[in-house]
């Protein structure tokens, strides 16, 4: 693989791993500070989807730390332990956010239902599009390849870009709306609503750092195939 890629990917690797380092200090720390609400992650789930008019999704626990997701297809907001059983601020944010995308899904947000599109095509894209790529460059190094293969595998990877750059305004607005609800509702104080915001903001910060990253690899690979296209 060209050095410049190898570069590119160290980078966006080594940025990406400072992130999730703040993200998991910010979220431990924050942990720590109960709500004065005294809710669990859990309670604070199923207040906001009620609250929001959601009466068919189940707020469930799953195995790991911060996997949290809202999963679309079973309707179920699914909480690690830390957060389903947790009574802080680190918990009821998480819950928040991820009740945010159940808000989404029932107010059928235009770039959710986009990317929710896109999810069988990335599917796809993400397990063949560096193979592909890595066949099309190593064709080239053995001066027995065309441009085609290498296209081919572009392709496939710009699809996954896309679907991290439409993942930005996704967990944005998860974000967005789980802090007015939980400033609305009371279940943050101001000092800890700043404090739940922060560990969001952080949160946010892998997705950022993701689509960074594989825009600049894209950039990277349609750049070696103009070259190679020329040749």
């Amino acid at each position: 693989m060209p050095l410049d890629i190898l570069f590119v990917s160290l980078i966006f690797m080594v940025l990406g791993m400072i992130v999730q380092f703040r993200l998991k200090s910010k979220f431990a720390a924050y942990s720590k500070i109960a709500t004065s609400s005294g809710l669990s992650g859990k309670e604070v789930a199923e207040k906001m989807l009620h609250d929001n008019g959601i009466y068919d999704v189940n707020v469930v626990s799953v195995p790991g730390f911060l996997s949290d997701h809202y999963d679309p297809s079973k309707k179920t907001v699914n909480l690690s332990p830390d957060v389903y059983e947790g009574r802080n601020i680190s918990a009821s944010a998480v819950a928040a956010h991820e009740c945010g995308h159940a808000v989404q899904h029932a107010a059928a947000y235009s770039m959710l239902t986009l990317r929710s599109a896109l999810v069988p095509m990335v599917q796809i894209s993400s397990n063949l599009a560096q193979w592909i790529i890595l066949i099309g460059l190593g064709l080239f190094s053995f001066g027995g390849g065309n441009a085609t293969v290498l296209l081919i595998g572009i392709i496939l990877f710009a699809v996954s870009t896309l679907f991290s750059v439409i993942t930005l305004p996704v967990e944005f607005d998860a974000s967005e709306r789980a802090l007015k609800w939980l400033n609305g509702s009371h279940i943050t104080s101001r000092e800890e609503q700043e404090k739940a915001k922060d560990a969001l903001k952080w949160a946010a910060l892998t997705y950022v750092v993701a689509a960074l990253a594989s825009i600049a690899l894209l950039i990277q690979y349609v750049l070696i195939y103009q070259g190679r296209s020329r040749d």
